[in-house]
């Protein structure tokens, strides 16, 4: 897939406040100062499409950007950024939750993991929370860049033992880079292969 538009639309606190259109929806979610913004911009080919910050947590609204006038990407808060009140984390919780369990038009979630630590709790506990919602999901690793080709291999195969110990399938993984591109086009054509198939149900229902 080629992105040939990409625009800011709307940000809200509220799924209620989402666009009314029907296109679909991918989210991006994960741990304050994953990379998510960088993702983003690199992705869309835009580097000031999402604002990207060196402090941690500032992305506090659900963020919609229409791509190619055919689908949405949607940046989400980040979880678990341990300086925010118990009330503003919980706030956040429930606004995350709202829009992944109730929004219809979501086709899936990429749960960004910085590739340089070992599994984290935080990370695990949200992963296994959409796999028992039911969410379609998938698993994008950040920052290839930094470790080796060998150390990027260990550190994916090791997650993916972890996961196994409780998961009897495991969903799909990506390795990126916003700072060399890496994984772009395999992300893309990730989410145009959802999107194609969705057209062709839609067409066999008519």
């Amino acid at each position: 897939m080629e992105i040939k538009k990409s625009a800011f639309v709307v940000s809200n606190s509220s799924v209620s406040q989402c666009p009314a259109d029907t296109k679909p929806e991918y989210a991006f979610i994960g741990r304050s100062n994953v990379g998510k913004s960088s993702l983003i911009n690199m992705l869309c080919n835009h580097k000031n499409l999402a604002k990207t910050s060196s402090t941690p947590g500032k992305t506090l609204l659900i963020n919609h950007f229409i791509i190619n006038n055919e689908w949405y990407l949607v940046d989400l808060p980040g979880y678990g950024f341990a300086k925010r009140s118990k009330t503003e984390r919980k706030k956040l919780e429930q606004m995350i939750s709202s829009y992944i369990l109730q929004r219809q038009q979501l086709a899936n979630v990429f749960v960004l993991i910085d590739i340089r630590h070992e599994q984290q709790l935080i990370d695990r506990e949200f992963i296994d929370w959409l796999g028992q919602s039911g969410i379609p999901f998938s698993i994008v690793f950040t920052k290839a860049d930094k470790l080796s080709s060998t150390k990027i291999r260990e550190n994916v195969e090791a997650y993916q033992q972890k996961m196994l110990e409780t998961w009897e399938e495991l969903p799909p993984f990506f390795i990126t880079s916003a700072e060399k591109k890496i994984g772009r086009d395999e992300l893309l054509d990730y989410i145009d292969s959802i999107n194609q198939k969705m057209k062709a149900e839609e067409s066999e229902e008519i």
